[in-house]
């Protein structure tokens, strides 16, 4: 962790997108994602993320982004900033998976207790 806001703990929450991206549609989600999350990483409470596609195996999320916040709240305060910036440039991400024949699964985790 080499930045001041990246606090790893027990509070964690990991925001899991998965999506299954038809093959024509890749390009444009991969620049929408790579730009939400190069927001994602200047905000407070931000630890870390993973941007994942998948090379093989049956499942059927091709593409899966996976960030970690210090906490819920974390995420409560970044919601509206990407809102705004996302209106600003006029990009309405349901819009675009509906346009792009998007299939989109979205929830926050936390770590089980060890094993």
């Amino acid at each position: 962790m080499d930045k001041p806001n990246q606090k790893p703990g027990n509070d964690s929450v990991f925001r899991v997108d998965k999506f299954v991206v038809p093959a024509e549609a890749r390009e444009e989600i991969l620049r929408k994602v790579r730009a939400t999350h190069e927001l994602l990483r200047l905000q407070q409470g931000f630890v870390q993320d993973f941007l994942l596609e998948q090379f093989s195996g049956p499942g059927e999320f091709n593409l899966v982004t996976i960030v970690e916040w210090e906490n819920q709240a974390a995420i409560d305060n970044v919601v509206p900033i990407v809102k705004a910036v996302h209106e600003r440039a006029g990009f309405n991400p349901q819009a675009t998976i509906a346009r792009l024949g998007v299939r989109a699964d979205i929830a926050n985790y936390q770590r089980l207790p060890e094993l």
